[in-house]
Order: C-alpha cells, then structure tokens, then sequence
C-alpha cells in the first residue's frame, strides 16, 4: 500500500455487489431498505458503498470507487488508464469533470458499450502495467503520456509534471515511449509538445500553470527552482527566474502561506518574514521580482503584459 494513503481513507471503502450480498443472504429489499436509511450509496448498477466514506471521499475518489465497482464487476482484464489511472496515483486534478470509468483491455479487444465505462484499445507494451493500491493500472510513464490525450495542454502539462516531479517517470521514458508505438495515436500531437515543455523541478499545478502562461503568451521561458547563493552558500530558492534579465517570480497562494505558519504565529508574520527575504534576495541579486496569484492565471493576456513590462522596461517605456 501506498504510504501517502491511510488504511482507514475513505476511497479504500469496501464496493458491494449485489450478487455477493444475494449470495451473503440479503435480498432486495433489504439492500433497499439500506440505500433510504441513507447508510449505502448506488455506486453503479450492482455495487454499493458507505455513504458516509462516499460523501467524504469527494469527487475523485468517488470516481476511484466507482473506478473499483467496475473492475469487481467485470468479466474482462482491465486495467485502469487514463484519467481514471491518474485519480490511483494521487494526480492533482483541476478543472476536470470526471465521467465514464477509463479502462484499457489488457488483450487489446474492444468490448461491449457499457453505461459509466470508456474502453481504450491501446496496445499494452511490458513495463506498461503496474499495480498501485491493490489496483491494476497503467505505470506512471503510460499514464503520463495517455494524460495528454484526454487533457488540454495546460492541464496535461501540470499533471505530468507531478508525476516528474515525484519520480513516476522520467522525460527520457517519456519520449522513448512515445516513440515506440503512440507518435500515432489519435490526438498525439500535444504530447511531444508536453514532454519537451515539462519539467520535473516544477512542484505544483500553479508553478505549471506559470510555466504553461509563460509559453502561451510567448515570453521567455523563466529558470525554475533557481537557487540564489551568498558566498557559495545557497539562502534561497525562487519559484522561477529571468538571471539573463535580472528578474524573478513567485506565486503568492493562500497553501503556500497557511503552510509556513509555524505554531505561536500569524499569517501577518509569515508575511513579514516573506518581505524579509524578499529584501535579501534583492540585495544580494539587484533583481526585481514579479509576484502573481490564483487570479492572475486566468487573466493569462493581462498577466503577460505586466510580466512583459518588469522583463522588457526600456521597451515598455
């Protein structure tokens, strides 16, 4: 088991099936009678869950669970893929609306329609399939090159990043992947494009999404993590930097901040100590920096020009 799950997270609750609960000597009615008290929930046709674990698993875990029903419930070898595999290994996913289950048939059959199910034919290669959480599902180099077909570019590039990032998969199995067999599947051209913009310094979806508005927006693709040294010694780290240009940029967000409040202080305090090192970074660099936020990022055009304005000053005169 994964340790960046508990035994006791809800998206681990056990899915019921009917033919096992027939079999354990309910009948219908008392599985009804189950489903008003509100104490289990309908997964999908057949199975069932706690409700109390489905309503504090959220949207991607219910879509795990459900995930789970299908594969209790099917006759096939499947294996989950696709967005469905990215929810088993802890993607961060945003701005996603998840559907139909995604599966790949391990024998690269298509299968009957099924309500709730997607099935991909994709053809499975050795070292593509791995097992996460009991869960049979695509290994993080599959997945992150499938999460590019299903996805926009700024959401394919955030989560690939992740997987980078933690140490899923690595740029050189992504690209030798891809050049094995997938350069010609539908909708592949957004990959090699993903694969040469990621990064696996980058360690959140604001980050990508900085790095993604940057590219968009044709600015300079800034350094990110770079390092700021005093005397050979390193004092600081830097969400993203121009050094070319004598710039740097951080993303303010109300996490990053919640997360350095340390025991006895306030945000207020945090905020000073950010000022601090604001100061030191530019004493030390003569660098001016740029700071943007959530809201920022969906003013992509107007986020660009103040970028622009603090890289390009003599231009922007």
């Amino acid at each position: 088991m994964d340790t960046a799950r508990q035994p006791d997270d809800p998206r681990f609750t056990p899915v019921m099936r009917r033919a096992d609960l027939l079999n354990d000597g309910w009948n219908d009615k008392a599985i009804k009678a189950m489903l008003d008290a509100g104490l289990w929930v309908r997964v999908r046709h057949g199975a069932y869950a706690d409700r109390k674990a489905w309503l504090a698993a959220g949207d991607v875990g219910q879509h795990e669970i459900r995930a789970r029903a299908v594969l209790q419930q099917s006759n096939a070898d499947l294996v989950l893929s696709h967005n469905t595999g990215g929810t088993v290994w802890e993607v961060p996913f945003w701005d996603t609306t998840f559907g139909a289950v995604d599966v790949t048939r391990v024998d690269g059959r298509s299968g009957r329609q099924e309500a709730g199910v997607r099935q991909h034919r994709g053809k499975l290669l050795e070292g593509d399939v791995t097992t996460r959480h009991d869960l049979p599902v695509v290994s993080g180099t599959r997945l992150a090159l499938e999460l590019t077909l299903s996805n926009p570019v700024e959401q394919a590039l955030s989560y690939v990043n992740h997987l980078l990032h933690e140490g899923h998969t690595t740029k050189a199995s992504m690209g030798e992947r891809y050049r094995v067999s997938m350069e010609r599947w539908p909708n592949s051209l957004a990959t090699d494009l993903v694969i040469r913009l990621s990064n696996p310094a980058i360690e959140s979806v604001a980050e990508s999404r900085t790095f993604h508005l940057c590219w968009r927006q044709h600015l300079p693709l800034p350094e990110p993590q770079y390092v700021v040294r005093d005397n050979g010694v390193a004092v600081a780290r830097l969400d993203f930097a121009w050094p070319e240009l004598g710039v740097w940029l951080e993303f303010d967000g109300l996490v990053k901040y919640s997360g350095l409040v340390p025991a006895g202080q306030g945000p207020s305090d945090v905020v000073i100590r950010e000022k601090k090192r604001e100061d030191m970074i530019r004493e030390l660099t003569g660098w001016r920096c740029i700071r943007i936020t959530w809201a920022d990022l969906y003013k992509p055009e107007e986020t660009a020009l103040r970028i622009r304005r603090v890289l390009f000053p003599s231009v922007a005169a």
